[in-house]
């Protein structure tokens, strides 16, 4: 790794403002790499010309009867709500109060924090940002691996506030660190004298920061706790148990653990979601760049290359090192959703098996009717797949001890999509089939059932090691980067955000197909799916996209569940999902600046009436920034998210953003404070519910 940059692969390829450096640092250059889906298998557009229209497949026996009249617009609301949903975030939200005139769109160039009137914004915890009691103000000339490892981590992604149910007063925030930027985290010269220092302080500045925070009411802003009995930080050497059908697996057997149950640390760690029993889920993403490969299949189809790595932690640490003796397995070791108690300081966190090892983006968990728990995955990749987990085991309200082993025992499944329209209709240009809508029926195909691999020539283990091989050869359908699944706690509805995948329709690769419309998709769209009787556990379901993003004022392509277009905030690249109290969703983007040219962003998107599809903009974040982990407390007329990678593109010398502390020069660092860009934690509030001292530069619309 080269801070000075003088290696970005991307240089030349990104468009608009999207950087180069985001690419190299979050993804590895995945774009300017062979895509890692190669598979052949059938997909939509072999089977479209089979599908029937919308009239004939009304006629069909009671099985395709069935599928189709799941489906919203034959729920009444009391059945929509039978299944025993419990809400994915903390659940203090019920009779939301966040009225608000939508801004509009922001310059990627402001380097702010861009809210609607009335409202303001306050960094809760920064990179740097001391832990513990005796931990050491941060200072970004001095920084050393124990420091890192007892501070906030770097490029928080998924988020929560877990409020004290005894006061509300008091709670914790959980947050990941997705990974790190080098380039403006060091000094060049630093870097390059001081080399496994700064490998070993980027390693801690991965994982998870778990911190105590406080306020004075209910309404009011939150700051966190330094020394709080229950912070703790997670990182790339904390110790992980592995559970599951793959633990002690020959596949996961290296030199440092032969028992292949054990593991240090956590990379790459993406989005997220709190289970009904209060710990956090987090899915191992880009794992990919932090491995020097061996050059096998397999490692291809995770995007492992062979040859040194630019972060070169390979060169700091053998297990890195896939050609080292002893270290082959240790990239199998990464890529599964992890779980972590809050609560407890002390515990182990456990990766998670069962639930397969693809690049996670997150997993969100929906109490089945039953009582099974199902938690649903993405893969984010370019053509990548879709994913669900249902528990053996059944949920308990009164014994939080047995439900978290519900994750270490069940049933896999990967979605296979099927569309309604003909296929002459599919052109690749995102115009809206003559039916009416995108839409259409879908089955979860079984990868483990019952204990046993339903993949031919695959043990169990294979699956769950390999899942995107054995999604490959039972025909799953390839989508354009999945990434957040969030249910509904309100409808039990799921959406799937579809980032983008602008290789769609290139040359050797996959064309248009009903769920993934659009020929070199680089906006995104997002599917709305209901299970068959609104059961979580159903292996059917019917679809249909919600909207598919855009500039309406440019593209003419987008699409916006029927709402006029003319009226709506123009959305790209949706990447994380979240809900208020009254059902509503929340965007946030990944991606904007290289596609419409404003800033990334959060909206609110209305999903049922007359307003279904309206598109309004809540928020913007700083230049060069990403909007993450969004967490929407409307009864405290709050909304939280991660700003992270603010001012990517720039260095430690000649920073683009000096985003939260806005310092006037270098010559002002120090003392807990930093002359450049600092991933934190945002929290919005209105200015009437929090008198006195906000940060003060983020009142009133894109200032």
């Amino acid at each position: 790794m080269n801070p000075t940059r003088t290696l970005l692969p991307m240089l030349g390829h990104t468009r608009g403002g999207r950087s180069a450096a985001t690419c190299h640092f979050k993804c590895g250059d995945a774009c300017v790499k062979p895509d890692c889906n190669t598979s052949s298998n059938s997909y939509f557009k072999d089977i479209a010309d089979k599908s029937l229209s919308r009239r004939s497949m009304l006629g069909l026996g009671a099985v395709g009867a069935s599928a189709l009249v799941v489906g919203p617009q034959f729920f009444g609301a009391q059945d929509a709500v039978a299944a025993p949903l419990v809400p994915l975030k903390n659940g203090n939200n019920a009779g939301g109060h966040l009225s608000f005139d939508a801004i509009e769109p922001v310059s990627r160039s402001v380097d702010n924090v861009s809210v609607p009137e009335g409202y303001d914004w306050n960094a809760i915890i920064r990179w740097g940002d001391p832990l513990f009691k005796n931990t050491a103000q941060f200072d970004a000339t001095n920084q050393s691996a124990r420091k890192q490892a007892e501070q906030f981590g770097y490029n928080c992604d998924y988020l929560d506030i877990i409020v004290d149910k005894y006061s509300g007063r008091t709670g914790v925030l959980v947050a990941n660190h997705e990974y790190t930027n080098e380039d403006m985290m060091f000094d060049a010269a630093w870097f390059e004298a001081n080399k496994d220092e700064a490998r070993r302080i980027a390693m801690n500045a991965h994982g998870f920061s778990v911190v105590e925070v406080k306020r004075k009411k209910k309404d009011k802003k939150w700051t966190y706790v330094q020394g709080g009995e229950r912070n703790r930080r997670i990182t790339a050497q904390t110790e992980f148990t592995i559970d599951g059908p793959a633990a002690g697996s020959d596949l996961l057997k290296t030199v440092a653990d032969p028992t292949g149950t054990k593991v240090l640390g956590t990379l790459n760690n993406c989005s997220g979601g709190t289970t009904p029993w209060g710990t956090i889920l987090s899915g191992e993403e880009n794992i990919d760049q932090y491995f020097s490969g061996k050059g096998t299949a397999e490692e291809a189809r995770y995007g492992i290359g062979a040859g040194a790595t630019e972060r070169g932690w390979e060169d700091t640490d053998p297990r890195f090192g896939l050609a080292n003796e002893g270290y082959e397995n240790e990239a199998n070791r990464f890529g599964w959703v992890i779980e972590i108690d809050p609560q407890d300081p002390k515990s182990t966190p456990i990766k998670h098996t069962n639930l397969g090892r693809f690049k996670h983006e997150g997993a969100n968990v929906r109490i089945a009717k039953n009582g099974k728990a199902v938690a649903y995955s993405g893969d984010d990749s370019k053509f990548e797949y879709l994913y669900k987990f249902v528990s053996k085991g059944t949920y308990s309200k009164h014994d939080r001890k047995a439900n978290m082993s519900l994750l270490s025992e069940g049933d896999l499944y990967v979605a296979q999509f099927t569309g309604n329209s003909p296929a002459g209709e599919l052109d690749g240009s995102g115009q809206v089939p003559s039916d009416g809508a995108f839409d259409g029926t879908g089955t979860w195909l079984p990868l483990v059932k019952g204990g046993a691999s339903m993949v031919d020539g695959m043990s169990v283990e294979e699956v769950l090691v390999y899942t995107r091989l054995a999604a490959d050869k039972i025909g799953a359908t390839k989508m354009d980067r999945p990434e957040d699944v969030e249910p509904s706690p309100i409808s039990g509805k799921l959406y799937v955000a579809l980032t983008n995948n602008s290789d769609r329709g290139k040359a050797g690769k996959e064309g248009a197909t009903e769920p993934n419309p659009r020929i070199s998709n680089r906006d995104g769209h997002i599917i709305e799916l209901t299970e068959a009787g609104n059961d979580a556990t159903s292996t059917k379901f019917t679809w249909n996209i919600l909207l598919v993003a855009g500039d309406p004022k440019v593209n003419g392509s987008t699409y916006f569940s029927g709402y006029p277009t003319d009226k709506v905030s123009p959305i790209s690249c949706p990447d994380n999902l979240a809900f208020d109290s009254k059902g509503n969703l929340w965007i946030s983007t990944d991606g904007a600046p290289s596609t419409i040219g404003y800033s990334d962003a959060l909206h609110k998107v209305t999903l049922t009436g007359k307003d279904r599809g309206r598109v309004e903009q809540f928020l913007a974040v700083p230049t060069g920034a990403e909007t993450c982990g969004p967490l929407i407390h409307d009864k405290d007329n709050s909304v939280f998210v991660s700003v992270q990678h603010p001012g990517e593109g720039g260095t430690f010398a000649a920073p683009t953003s000096l985003f939260p502390d806005f310092l006037g020069s270098s010559a002002a660092s120090g003392a807990g404070q930093f002359y450049g860009p600092r991933p934190s934690v945002v929290q919005v509030f209105k200015e009437d519910s929090n008198p006195g001292k906000g940060n003060g530069k983020g009142k009133g619309k894109n200032k």
